[in-house]
């Protein structure tokens, strides 16, 4: 198996990373229906390529996270949430997914945070259960908060002190 890299994006990636968005949707884990042409761009004002961290096998992109503040507030500066991760469907299995939680869990101690959560659906077990083996805990559910695909499903707000 080729080595894994792990780097920040570049702003060159934003082609690759939008098809690997597109490509990855599904109600498991995405609250907005699927996305149709003509497509967003990937960066924008609020994340640009600083804010993502890119997972690369043999020169491929195959994933990424993206890392933020919850609030604009400054009394909720020490906290990082990771509002983004996908990996492509290729590469799962493979450790991407993981190298990418702790990749975007040491980005968060270099900025001097304190705290990182996520929100995560609570019908996605392989993702639920990636993040408690990396220390993640459960802080909260918001009990049916979407409706996706027919079904309600809970926001599960998950946290590891740093």
């Amino acid at each position: 198996m080729p080595e894994l890299h792990i780097r920040t994006a570049r702003p060159d990636d934003e082609d690759a990373l939008g098809r690997l968005d597109r490509a990855t949707w599904s109600y498991l884990h995405a609250v907005r229906p699927q996305e149709q042409p003509p497509y967003e761009p990937f960066f924008n004002e609020r994340f640009g390529p600083h804010d993502h961290l890119v997972a690369e096998l043999a020169g491929r992109l195959v994933g990424y996270v993206r890392l933020g503040f919850p609030t604009p507030l400054a009394s909720n500066a020490h906290v990082r949430q990771i509002q983004g991760l996908a990996v492509a469907d290729e590469a799962r299995g493979n450790g991407v997914g993981r190298a990418l939680i702790r990749a975007v869990v040491a980005e968060a101690r270099r900025q001097g945070a304190l705290r990182i959560t996520l929100r995560v659906l609570g019908h996605n077990t392989p993702a639920r259960k990636l993040y408690e083996s990396e220390g993640f805990v459960v802080e909260g559910i918001q009990p049916g908060e979407f409706y996706l695909d027919g079904e309600y499903v809970d926001d599960v707000l998950m946290g590891l002190s740093l």
